[in-house]
């Protein structure tokens, strides 16, 4: 048995599967919420602190980023930001400054401990002209904390696309969605004079997604295909996390994911409000989603355990009603009159997801294999381990580390690829050099993983081989003498090599596990029998 194996192969294997795994429950995660508070200038502190922060049988919204619309200044921003910090202690929060844009505008929240603002970007300009949208475009670029590579980087375009009816309200949604997708692909902003707003397309690498209302009544209306259609440049593609492309209008079948209106003027029957994420956030790997993004969010109750998306207030009872306070099943009396309370008439309920951010690789920095003699067995333990921050974010918020081996000349590693959950033990993996001629080696073994980081990680290797010929090859048991017991060490690291893919018993030298290792040995050992060591 030959224990070679295709890392990338196996890699993309390990992503698929990981993306059809049930949703764990959230804890320490990075959470992201977006809300249309609606024409909020400040106040509304005890609802939008009961909304935000308290808690229902364990449950509560607690986000650590917001992406907020219809402000309408920064004494608005202020406002809001205060209300946050009254709740969660100073500094905890901080805001971006705020655009005064040609209508209200978004706004956008982070809690320091857990993420780094990089920055603000219009990536479409509103005005009043029903051939244009109504309202700025903004991307607020953030990162987890204890991150630095654009693949730990997220764009978020916050939105709030024109209302249905009037004049052009499809196509002035359309020409926004054709902005944020060509951004998302990389193309550069064009402002109100036609000048092209150099380095303002999404960085290379980014991950991204959309999150506001968007006034959309079913996943048909082009300005929503356009961004989540595939067309044949995909880089900037949106998907929705909870499969869930329908026409969402008065249809009683998606009532667990209405947002609009929580405080009766219209009733509880649109899906307006929505986050959706780019491939990389749903392919199972590195920061992504918590969830199952091939899976379509339940029919028949809120409490889906196979996403970690919600829209926070919606029990599914209240379909083209007011939203149910008493005996609502997920936020319970006080968060749900409070979420109607903050709508102030007319309004929308937060949705948000969750996500975890990537593993980090770790291992020694180095290898000596110290004095080998010629043609003897060289092997040295490596410990690999995932090295994501529980003490901030918990295991359950950090992805999984996969990586595999890429060892340079001379030198040997296990292949396939292998997987290590944050906050456990380290995987060790045994390293072999070749000892089939005499004198220094060195080389690199490279770890290569889905730490964004540093997706490759170099240990040194380095040993050398004596010319001492190896008479004492057959001693496994290394007591100095060679016996028996020294055939049922081999066997028993024989058989650990096969079902461990290790190469430990590559007696060989040929970096794989096979019949010619037992063979060798015991040739070897009858050969060496009786000698000393």
């Amino acid at each position: 048995m030959t224990l070679r194996f295709s890392a990338r192969t196996l890699l993309g294997a390990f992503a698929a599967g990981a993306c059809l795994s049930v949703a764990a429950p959230a804890v320490a995660q990075l959470r992201v919420a977006t809300w249309n508070i609606s024409n909020y200038g400040g106040g509304r502190n005890a609802d939008l602190t009961t909304a935000i922060f308290a808690e229902f049988n364990g449950r509560s919204m607690t986000p650590d980023v917001i992406i907020a619309l219809e402000f309408l200044n920064q004494s608005a921003v202020n406002s809001f930001l205060s209300i946050l910090n009254a709740a969660s202690g100073p500094g905890t929060w901080a805001a971006a400054p705020f655009i005064d844009g040609p209508d209200t505008d978004g706004a956008f929240f982070y809690r320091v401990s857990k993420v780094g603002y990089l920055g603000t970007t219009i990536v479409g300009y509103g005005s009043t002209s029903t051939s244009n949208q109504p309202r700025n475009t903004y991307r607020y670029d953030l990162r987890p904390i204890g991150y630095t590579s654009n693949a730990a980087s997220i764009g978020c375009y916050a939105v709030h696309m024109k209302a249905q009816g009037g004049t052009n309200s499809e196509g002035r949604r359309l020409i926004e969605s054709q902005r944020i997708r060509d951004n998302a692909e990389g193309q550069n902003a064009v402002n109100l004079s036609g000048q092209t707003m150099a380095g303002t397309g999404l960085p290379v690498g980014y991950s991204f997604l959309v999150a506001g209302d968007l006034n959309v009544q079913s996943a048909t209306e082009s300005f929503y295909a356009e961004l989540i259609g595939s067309q044949v440049n995909n880089t900037g593609r949106f998907f929705d996390p909870i499969k869930t492309p329908a026409s969402w209008n008065n249809n009683s079948a998606y009532r667990f994911v209405h947002t609009q209106d929580p405080a009766g003027a219209g009733g509880m029957d649109d899906r307006h409000d929505q986050i959706l994420l780019s491939a990389s956030l749903i392919n199972g790997s590195g920061l992504d989603y918590i969830g199952n993004p091939n899976i379509a969010y339940s029919t028949t109750t809120w409490n889906d355990p196979n996403h970690s998306y919600r829209a926070w207030g919606n029990d599914g009872t209240s379909f083209d009603s007011t939203l149910t306070t008493t005996g609502n099943a997920m936020v319970g009396p006080a968060i749900a009159q409070a979420l109607i309370n903050v709508c102030a008439g007319a309004g929308h309920l937060p949705v948000f997801l969750d996500l975890r951010v990537p593993a980090k690789a770790a291992s020694v920095a180095a290898i000596e294999f110290g004095e080998v003699a010629l043609n003897a067995p060289a092997s040295a333990d490596l410990p690999v381990f995932n090295a994501g921050d529980v003490a901030l974010w918990t295991a359950g918020g950090i992805s999984d580390l996969h990586y595999s081996f890429d060892a340079s000349s001379g030198f040997g590693a296990p292949a396939g690829v292998f997987i290590d959950a944050a906050g456990g033990g380290s995987n060790l993996h045994s390293i072999v050099m070749d000892t089939s001629a005499p004198g220094p080696k060195s080389g690199t073994l490279a770890i290569i993983s889905d730490d964004p980081d540093q997706p490759v990680r170099i240990v040194l290797l380095s040993g050398t081989v004596t010319s001492q010929p190896p008479s004492c090859s057959a001693d496994w048991d290394h007591d100095g003498s060679i016996t028996p017991s020294d055939i049922a060490g081999f066997v028993n690291d024989w058989l650990a090599s096969i079902t461990g893919q290790t190469l430990v018993a590559d007696f060989d030298q040929d970096q794989a596990i096979t019949p010619s290792d037992l063979a060798l040995f015991i040739n070897t050992w009858l050969n060496q029998l009786g000698g000393g060591c």
